[in-house]
């Protein structure tokens, strides 16, 4: 035991002699530092977890309150960025760095970044702007960008849509809120339009009295604004009859598919012939 205390004795004589520090200094500095990072690393982990169940605590208020959805989603993404970039700093301040330094250096990097991610400040922006104006919200079907899907989350940068055979669309705010959006939900009544063909020498008036009854007897169909039903266009294979009647937003589909079937099924009855396309060999041809 004594040689090995004369040793450690030894040691620390060497460590003063060699780096003009005393060996209880650096014992000091090394615990101070392992502790300090113990400390930033703890802030991190509970201050995440804290996030979490801030943000959860954020979205139960919200939704009881009957807040919009989008307005929820947003807020939630937009705390939780907040609060991460204040734990960050407070465990880098742990660590020794003075708080004015990395005020300093964080504007500076704000700056360089904001020049190179001006796009994602546009759709920080862009996300702003959705959801003051609310073009659209979340459970509406759109069109935008070219693409089409249910809103399920309007987040800070990004919108997500989910397509109609469950795809996840993800799309930027900025180019959303600046482009053209078509909004199929956002009114509480749809026309439905549909085109019917009959052939040539079939009974008109029996063909639009077919129509107008299905119309009568779909109870989803309004009757105001009026139904109306006549010749769209005389092509070359079929008489095209135009109808359009009015529904629900919610029932659109239900109409459109219900009146399509029953002219299928119901046509040939009342002799009446769904034309199909004819092609025509001329003697050139054969």
């Amino acid at each position: 035991m004594l040689k090995i205390t004369d040793e450690l004795k030894i040691n620390r004589i060497l460590v003063d002699d060699f780096f003009g520090i005393k060996y209880s200094d650096i014992n000091q500095f090394l615990i101070k530092v392992g502790t300090n990072i113990l400390l930033a690393v703890s802030i991190l982990v509970i201050g995440f977890w804290f996030v979490k169940i801030a943000v959860k605590a954020l979205k139960k208020i919200l939704r009881k309150s009957n807040t919009d959805e989008s307005l929820v989603t947003f807020l939630s993404s937009l705390l939780t960025l907040v609060l991460k970039v204040l734990i960050v700093v407070t465990s880098v301040t742990q660590l020794g760095v003075e708080m004015t330094s990395f005020v300093t250096i964080l504007g500076a990097a704000g700056l360089a970044i904001g020049l190179a991610f001006s796009g994602t400040l546009s759709n920080f922006a862009g996300g702003i702007m959705i959801l003051i104006f609310k073009p659209f919200k979340v459970g509406d079907f759109i069109i935008a960008q070219g693409e089409q899907g249910t809103v399920k989350e309007i987040q800070i940068f990004n919108t997500y849509m989910y397509t109609p055979d469950n795809k996840v669309i993800v799309l930027p705010n900025g180019p959303v809120a600046n482009g053209n959006i078509t909004n199929f939900t956002k009114a509480e009544n749809r026309r439905v339009d549909l085109i019917i063909g009959i052939s040539y020498g079939d009974d008109l008036k029996i063909a639009k009295e077919l129509i107008e009854k299905f119309i009568f007897e779909d109870t989803k169909i309004l009757q105001e604004p009026k139904p109306f039903v006549g010749i769209e266009a005389l092509t070359k294979s079929s008489v095209d009859l135009s109808v359009k009647v009015w529904t629900q937003t919610a029932d659109y589909w239900d109409v459109y598919y219900l009146l399509n079937e029953r002219v299928y099924k119901e046509f040939e009855k009342a002799g009446l012939h769904l034309p199909h396309s004819q092609t025509l060999i001329t003697p050139l041809e054969l």
